[in-house]
C-alpha cells in the first residue's frame, strides 16, 4: 500500500493551510460567496441543499485501519457521527461546518489524505476495482497504476481547467468490476498475443443526461506507454472539447461529435510527441510505486473450524456464500461488509462502525481496507479460518447482512434528502425496497440482481447500467420515476432502455415488485438471472407486468 512520502506530506500540508487562509477571509466577509465558490471546489468543499458537504478523496479506494480510524474522528468531532461512502470510492460527511473544514482538512493530512480534486473541472479520484490485489482472475493488481495516475494528475499544471470533470477508472481482471466504460477513460488490463500485460484503453464513456458507453481507442497499450496516452488523450480533449456548454462539454460528447477516428488520430500524434519528452521518467517513479502495493505474506491454516461453521450455522454459509468472493490463494477469501442493512441509507457507516471494520482489517486483513463503488466496504484479504471470528464481530456491529448483489445491495444517490441538484428522493425508495423483499423472504430466491437509484438526471446512482435502474425526476412539482431494464456495468456494458411512463412515489415499490414477480414466473430455472430472462425475452412481457397488470389492478 502506498504511503505518502515527504513531499507528498508537504503538498497536502500547504494546500490545507492555503485553504484555512481562505476560509478565514469568507468568514469574516472579504471573500463573497461567489468568490469562495471556485476555492472550496478545488478543495471538495461543496455548498448542499442544507449545509456544506467536504467530499474526502480515497484514491482507488484503498484505505489503512488508521485512516479509516480517522474518519470515524473526524465524524464524530465534526460532522453528526456517520459518513457516506459514494460511487467514486470517496466519503461525503454532510453536515460540517465552514470554520471546523480547516481543522478537518488538517486531521486528515495527519493520515495521509486529503479532499483535492474531488470536485471541479479536473481529473476526479482515480477509482479501481475493489477486489484489486486480492482477486483470482486478475492479471496484474492495477492500483500502482491507479496511484501513477493519481500523482501525475494532482495538481497538474495543463489540466486544472478542462471543459468538463474528468473520470478514469482502471482495473487489472478481465472481468469488469470498476465499471470502465462509463467512465471518461477506462482501463482494462489485457494480454497481447506474446502474453505480456498491457491496457484496452476506453474513451467517452459516461452517464447523466445523455448516456454513452465508452469506446475502444486502442486494443492494446503496452504498461510502458500508460502515462504518455493518458496524457495525450487529456491533452486532447482539453483543447478540443467544448466550452460553450456546459452539458456537451464531456469527453464522450468530443468523440461523438467529432468521430472516434479523428480523435483516436489527434491522440494518437500527441502521443507520439508527449511520449518523447517522458524519456521513461514514469517508468522509473512507477517502478518506485509498484514496490509499495508488494502483496502480503499468507499463509496456509487449519480451516476445521471454518468447514465446521459451514455445516452448523445457515445464517453464516448464507453470509459466506453471498458476502465472500474467490481469492486467488485457496485458504483466503475477499469478505465484502453490506453497507446495506435492510432499511438503512446505502453506503452510510457509524463511526462506530468505521472503528469496528478498522479493527477487523488490523486483526484479519493484514491491515488493508477498500471502499467498492457499490458503496460498501471490503477485506481484501482473510483467512477462510477467521471468517467465522470475522462474521461474530460484523453480527454484533449490524455489518453482517448477507445481501452482497441482492435486490437489497442497492446504489443509491443521496437525492433530495441532502443534495441541491436532486429532483426527487432516492434513500427512501432504496430503503422502501429493502424492507418490503425482506418481509417477502424472497432476496435470496431472486438472486443476483442490482438496482440503481438516482435522484435527477445527473445520474450519481448510475441507474443507467442497473439490470433495474430508477431515476426519481421533477413533473409539475410531483416526483416521478422512472425505470429502466436491462443496463450493465460489467466488461459488456449496456445502457438500460427505459420502459414507459413513470410513477409516483408511492407507486414504484409496488411497480418494482411486479416485476420481480414477472420475473420469477419468467425464469426457465432458478440459475437464469433477472439479467439473463431479461436478454432471452426482452422488454415486452416486463412492460405488461408494469403497466397492464397496474391497470387491472386500477379498475
Amino acid at each position: 500500500m502506498y504511503h505518502y512520502s515527504d513531499f507528498d506530506m508537504a503538498f497536502v500540508r500547504e494546500r490545507a493551510a492555503q485553504f484555512r487562509a481562505q476560509v478565514e477571509r469568507r468568514l469574516d466577509g472579504s471573500l463573497t460567496e461567489e468568490e469562495f465558490k471556485p476555492l472550496r471546489l478545488m478543495n471538495g468543499l461543496y455548498l448542499q441543499l442544507h449545509a456544506y458537504m467536504l467530499r474526502v478523496a480515497i484514491p482507488y479506494g484503498t484505505l489503512t485501519p488508521g485512516q479509516m480510524r480517522q474518519l470515524a474522528m473526524i465524524a464524530e468531532r465534526w460532522d453528526k457521527g456517520y459518513g457516506h461512502f459514494t460511487t467514486r470510492q470517496n466519503i461525503q460527511f454532510n453536515w460540517p461546518k465552514l470554520r471546523d473544514v480547516p481543522d478537518m482538512l488538517d486531521a486528515l493530512a495527519d493520515v495521509g489524505m486529503h479532499a483535492i480534486q474531488t470536485s471541479g473541472n479536473t481529473v476526479r479520484n482515480v477509482t479501481a476495482d475493489h477486489f484489486a490485489g486480492a482477486a483470482a482472475d486478475e492479471i496484474e493488481d492495477p492500483r500502482p497504476v491507479a496511484e501513477l495516475l493519481r500523482q501525475w494528475s494532482t495538481d497538474h499544471p495543463e489540466f486544472q481547467f478542462l471543459p468538463r470533470k474528468f473520470k478514469i477508472a482502471v482495473t487489472g481482471s478481465p472481468t469488469d468490476r470498476a465499471v470502465t466504460r462509463a467512465h471518461d477513460i477506462g482501463l482494462r488490463m489485457v494480454r497481447n498475443a506474446h502474453g505480456a500485460p498491457g491496457f484496452e484503453v476506453i474513451v467517452g464513456g459516461g452517464l447523466g443526461r445523455t448516456p454513452m458507453i465508452g469506446k475502444v481507442i486502442r486494443g492494446f497499450l503496452p504498461k510502458a506507454d500508460l502515462l504518455p496516452y493518458v496524457e495525450a488523450i487529456v491533452a486532447t480533449y482539453n483543447l478540443l472539447g467544448r466550452r460553450d456548454n456546459k452539458y456537451k462539454a464531456r469527453i464522450k460528447i468530443t468523440v461523438h461529435e467529432n468521430g472516434l477516428d479523428r480523435v483516436r488520430d489527434l491522440v494518437e500524434a500527441e502521443f507520439i510527441r508527449r511520449r518523447a519528452l517522458f524519456e521513461g521518467v514514469d517508468q522509473d517513479w512507477l517502478g518506485g510505486i509498484e514496490a509499495s502495493f508488494a502483496p502480503p505474506s499468507l499463509s496456509a491454516r487449519p480451516l476445521a473450524a471454518f468447514e465446521q461453521a459451514l455445516a452448523t450455522d445457515p445464517a453464516f454459509r448464507s453470509w459466506v456464500d453471498t458476502n465472500t468472493a474467490l481469492h486467488r490463494e485457496p485458504g483466503h477469501a475477499i469478505v465484502t461488509i453490506s453497507l446495506k442493512t435492510h432499511g438503512q441509507t446505502p453506503g452510510d457507516a457509524t463511526a462506530g462502525q468505521m472503528r469496528v471494520m478498522a479493527d477487523l482489517a488490523e486483526a484479519y486483513g493484514y491491515g488493508e481496507l477498500r471502499v467498492s463503488h457499490e458503496q460498501n466496504i471490503v477485506l481484501p484479504h482473510v483467512s477462510k479460518a477467521d471468517l467465522p471470528a470475522v462474521y461474530a464481530v460484523l453480527k454484533t456491529a449490524g455489518l453482517a447482512t448477507a445481501n452482497i448483489g441482492l435486490i437489497s445491495d442497492i446504489i443509491a444517490c443521496p437525492g433530495m434528502d441532502y443534495c441541491a441538484l436532486a429532483t426527487a428522493r432516492s434513500i427512501p425508495v432504496a430503503q422502501e425496497i429493502a424492507t418490503r423483499f425482506d418481509a417477502l423472504k424472497l432476496e435470496h430466491d431472486i438472486g443476483p440482481l442490482k438496482i440503481k437509484i438516482s435522484g435527477c438526471i445527473n445520474a450519481c446512482g448510475h441507474h443507467h447500467v442497473g439490470h433495474i435502474g430508477i431515476l426519481g425526476l421533477d413533473r409539475a412539482g410531483v416526483e416521478n420515476y422512472q425505470i429502466t431494464l436491462g443496463g450493465d456495468g460489467t466488461e459488456d456494458a449496456a445502457i438500460g432502455t427505459r420502459t414507459g411512463p413513470g410513477f409516483a412515489y408511492d407507486q414504484i415499490v409496488p411497480a418494482i415488485e411486479r416485476l420481480i414477480f414477472a420475473y420469477l414466473d419468467l425464469r426457465r430455472d432458478p440459475s437464469e438471472t433477472f439479467l439473463d430472462t431479461y436478454k432471452r425475452l426482452g422488454m415486452a412481457p416486463f412492460k405488461t407486468a408494469l403497466y397492464e397488470q397496474e391497470a387491472a389492478h386500477a379498475a
